[in-house]
């Protein structure tokens, strides 16, 4: 038999999985087991819910009483440092699978009942905006324990990041995770990619086409959040690519208020029929914004760039075009000038790259900001596969960064140069100062011999006592003579 047909063996199989029970069983058995032996992985995933530093221990089906009931949460964590522990439950769903808000409410009881500090959930289910569960629960059992939500699309880009780019210390705790990875990436583990727009997205989609849409129907805050969700989920994926933290921007005001975000999207969808957002990429220009209209059936994708703060008109536009180089020719160039209100000059790269003075309305007036646009066809079916909304707006984004805003850099002012010193004549060591001033300039042209009433001072007299004019002024002596007006010595 052929090499080729043998199958390596792996730590967590995929096969012999009969069942969603099952499945949940060995999915919270394995991320769990890894998390206890992989230190850095458990701690990138347990630090941001509150855990210590310390050694995690994991454990799987951990029987509870709730009053008469026997309850079963899937998983525990604990985690020990000092003086301190920390524990929360937690509970798992694969596959389409949703969280009950009984089960988590009555999980929260034990949880208050043993003094433990959280619950966690595990699910394919993806918040609109960090920190927000999917579930609604009684906000009355969170006052004494805190309830947290991992989407196995978050763990799996966790995973991949601690892997392959920030690093595992012991080379067989990193291949362990590496195995983790594998199984949490085969269609059969129950940790499915976002892949569903949800039962309200075909309603909302020909209201929206047809114009009936209002802000109060019922079904656009559902397409609204899995809109969210969606770019959290581009974002996480993009992020497992370039190594680095992707996140959905949002303001503070829509991360303290996530309804305010809701409404925003449910308000530019019933006037616009457009769904926009943007993500965070780090070192990157600016955030990278998508614009998803559902009447004329496009995505664009966008991103602002300032323009130089020199030279001339054309200089900028010319600084821009030698970093689109790999862009295609369909790409929009939007030009605002400074303090100019309205919309700017706007043409395709095709012809900025032939004529780059088709950006410039008015040479006098100076260029401030740069938008580089791409629209591509959007999909408009609910799940994956080709024409899908889900993978034309993934596709959109992957290819504009990669093609467009990776490619960018900020424009920055040149260093200041140091001032060349002239060159001084040649004088006299004793005359000549050695310190340089910035307001030394060329000194007037003088006479050579006529000294100065300072200079003759400082020579005949270094007291400062007052000099005798008169015998200043008198000739010198003869040898044979003497001085004048005295007699002759005879000998």
């Amino acid at each position: 038999m052929a090499e080729e047909s043998w199958h390596q063996a792996r730590l967590i199989p995929t096969s012999g999985i009969n069942g969603a029970d099952e499945q949940e069983r060995r999915a919270t058995s394995a991320l769990l087991a890894v998390m206890s032996s992989v230190r850095e992985f458990g701690r990138v995933l347990t630090q941001p819910i509150g855990a210590p530093a310390g050694q995690l221990e994991t454990y799987i089906e951990v029987p509870f009483y709730l009053g008469e009931r026997r309850l079963y949460p899937d998983g525990l964590l604990r985690a020990r440092r000092g003086q301190k522990e920390w524990t929360a439950l937690v509970e798992v769903k694969t596959g389409v699978n949703a969280l009950e808000a009984e089960q988590l409410e009555a999980y929260l009881d034990i949880a208050r009942e043993q003094g433990f500090d959280a619950v966690v959930t595990i699910s394919n289910e993806i918040p609109a905006v960090a920190g927000l569960h999917p579930t609604k629960v009684d906000k009355r059992k969170l006052k004494r324990v805190a309830l947290h939500h991992w989407s196995w699309s978050m763990v799996l880009a966790e995973a991949v990041l601690q892997k392959e780019h920030r690093g595992v210390a012991d080379p067989d705790q990193a291949w362990i995770l590496g195995e983790l990875i594998r199984y949490l990436e085969h269609p059969r583990s129950g940790a499915l990619q976002f892949d569903d727009m949800g039962p309200s997205w075909v309603t909302t989609r020909e209201a929206v086409a047809s114009g009936t849409l209002r802000p109060g129907d019922k079904c656009a805050p559902e397409v609204a959040a899995r809109f969210d969700a969606l770019l959290r989920y581009v974002s996480l994926q993009l992020g497992r690519k370039l190594g680095d933290d992707v996140t959905p921007a949002l303001s503070r005001k829509e991360l303290a208020e996530p309804e305010l975000r809701s409404q925003s999207l449910v308000q530019s969808m019933s006037t616009q029929g457009i769904l926009q957002g943007a993500i965070n990429i780090p070192n990157a220009v600016g955030p990278l914004g998508v614009t998803a209209d559902l009447r004329a059936g496009t995505v664009t994708c966008h991103v602002d760039i300032a323009a130089p703060r020199d030279g001339r008109a054309t200089t900028r536009v010319n600084w821009l075009l030698r970093q689109l180089r790999h862009a295609p020719d369909s790409t929009r160039i939007e030009a605002f000038v400074m303090h100019g209100r309205g919309a700017g000059t706007a043409e395709l790269l095709r012809a900025v790259r032939d004529q780059p003075a088709v950006l410039i309305e008015d040479p006098k007036k100076e260029l401030r900001s740069f938008r580089v646009a791409l629209g591509s066809p959007l999909g408009s079916k609910r799940g994956r596969g080709r024409g899908s909304f889900i993978d034309s707006v993934e596709n959109a984004i992957n290819s504009f960064y990669g093609d467009i805003v990776q490619d960018l850099r900020a424009w920055t002012a040149a260093p200041p140069r140091l001032r060349e010193s002239p060159e001084q004549p040649d004088e006299s060591p004793s005359l000549t100062s050695t310190a340089l001033s910035s307001q030394d300039g060329a000194d007037p042209e003088q006479p050579p011999s006529q000294p100065t009433e300072d200079s003759e001072l400082s020579l005949t007299d270094h007291r400062n006592e007052p000099v005798d004019t008169e015998r200043s002024e008198q000739p010198a002596p003869s040898p044979a003579t003497g001085w004048p007006g005295t007699s002759e010595i005879s000998t």
